[in-house]
């Protein structure tokens, strides 16, 4: 099936998007995914279950275009990636829409994502063109040394299903900018707005194979299949800490480069010298983003003894007044868990902590009817070996813990096996970048609920990942650096 570059529908029907593999910029017809609104768990469309021969397939066509696209040059590739941009923008309520009804986020949020989303394309086609060398003496000032970048080479993006926009874009946006090719797999869960994306992509004018989208119900054979293919030099993954260990330890077979940014617990720091009412404001932010279904969520909440139930108080009240409900439908503030099983295993991290003591000040448990919905939990005095404490919940609830060091809250911050993220909350701008020095993380947020920024480096340390995603340094994940001794 060949694409349509000016389809009649709306980006925002999912049965635009269900025709196919994209692949060679062509659609191949498939069918065998189901794609399931989690606010009311009606099948949205059906989308194609791709073969590893399907995978191979678009290897093939990321090889066949591999040398074109590496040798035109980086204002026209920055010019393709300014149109991608300009067409997400264009289109930007539709694919907000898109994305509520596949993965459940209120559409407030939805419309959030698709501008951070979008701005990987701007800033990447700015990058495009500002890839520097290097050209110096040797120190013993016998020769010279001069040292290029060349694009990696087929790239294999691996996105989640929690931002299926901003997690693609942050991917394609400096690959292709870097003059690589790309194979998109997509989550089985959210595949909707990645096809939509590959047609905006062809509208941009990105030539046939350059960026290619499968879907599979069987990702490891899948991607292994493509890992093991001498072709591909690239891995660059987004999803849990498990998986990634799996892929790491597959990519080796071939010594292929990998970028991993994987599970999170973050802490989220009040001291109590902070603002009360700006960190609740941040505190909001920073756990019931895409309703806590988020690698930087605040994950454990620690707070000053002297502020802690002012703001757990305060917490509370903010958490109880949000509305939940589908996330298309108006004045939506909670939409959907992504899965029944996301639910039960948030529902089993609550029991777990209130069997073991903690209280629960609103929520606490699974709500009735069709959707997979929990609501807005907080809860207080959670045994510092409960699960919740050590797990990624991802979801709506605010485990908070009483603090009284400095000293005390850096080793309970570190207490973890991630190091994704952090917050602090404090109006001595001393303490708090001291604090955020001694904390093991790759981002640390300041007075602020919020840090993504497709301008800065995003990534962590520990068992959170490897390599950075954005920012200036973005781009050379994608690159390789060549050394030239030269002699003159």
């Amino acid at each position: 099936m060949t694409l349509d570059p000016h389809p009649a529908a709306s980006y925002a029907d999912p049965s635009l998007h269900a025709h196919g593999l994209f692949i060679g910029g062509d659609w191949h017809a498939g069918r065998g995914i189901p794609v399931v609104n989690p606010a009311t768990t009606e099948r949205l469309a059906e989308v194609a279950d791709a073969s590893v021969s399907d995978a191979l397939r678009a290897v093939d066509a990321a090889e066949a275009s591999a040398a074109d696209w590496r040798a035109m040059p980086p204002r026209q590739r920055a010019e393709i990636l300014r149109r991608w941009f300009g067409l997400m923008t264009d289109h930007a309520e539709e694919l907000a829409v898109l994305i509520s009804l596949e993965n459940g986020k209120a559409l407030a949020d939805a419309r959030g994502e698709i501008a951070y989303a979008a701005e990987f394309f701007r800033w990447y086609a700015e990058e495009a063109v500002r890839i520097a060398g290097e050209f110096r003496h040797a120190p013993s000032g016998a020769n010279h040394i001069l040292v290029d970048h060349d694009p990696i080479g087929i790239s294999v993006l691996i996105t989640p299903w929690n931002f299926p926009a901003a997690m693609a874009t942050r991917k394609i946006g400096p690959a292709l900018a870097a003059g690589c090719t790309v194979i998109l797999k997509p989550a089985s869960e959210t595949p909707l707005t990645a096809y939509a994306m590959a047609r905006l992509g062809a509208e941009a004018g990105v030539p046939a194979g350059v960026v290619n989208v499968l879907t599979t119900s069987q990702p490891g054979p899948v991607v292994n299949a493509m890992l093991a293919d001498p072709r591909v030099r690239k891995l660059s993954f987004t999803g849990s800490t498990g998986v990634g260990r799996t892929l790491l330890a597959e990519a080796a077979k071939t010594v292929v480069s990998c970028s991993m940014e994987l599970g999170g617990n973050a802490p989220f720091l009040v001291f109590d010298d902070a603002d009360l009412d700006a960190a609740l404001d941040g505190a909001m932010i920073a756990k019931m983003r895409n309703a806590g279904e988020a690698c930087t969520a605040a994950n454990r909440f620690y707070v000053q003894a002297g502020i802690h139930d002012a703001f757990v108080a305060g917490l509370t009240q903010r958490m109880a007044a949000l509305n939940v409900g589908p996330g298309t439908q108006a004045g939506t503030q909670v939409g959907p868990m992504i899965t029944a099983k996301a639910v039960t295993k948030i529902d089993r991290l609550v029991r777990q902590a209130v069997a073991g003591g903690a209280h629960v000040t609103t929520g606490g448990a699974p709500l009735p009817g069709p959707g997979y919905y929990y609501p807005p939990t907080v809860i207080e005095n959670v045994p510092e070996d409960a699960e919740m404490a050590h797990e990624e919940i991802f979801g709506p609830v605010a485990p908070v813990y009483r603090f009284e060091t400095e000293a005390q809250v850096i080793r309970l911050a570190n207490a973890t096996d991630y190091g994704l993220a952090a917050y602090v909350y404090s109006r001595d701008l001393s303490r708090a970048l001291r604090v955020g020095k001694g904390i093991e993380a790759g981002m640390i947020a300041i007075n602020r609920g919020l840090m993504s920024d497709p301008a800065a480096p995003f990534g962590g340390v520990k068992q959170s990942g490897l390599g950075r995603e954005g920012g200036v340094t973005g781009i050379m994940e994608f690159l390789e650096p060549k050394y030239f001794a030269v002699n003159f």
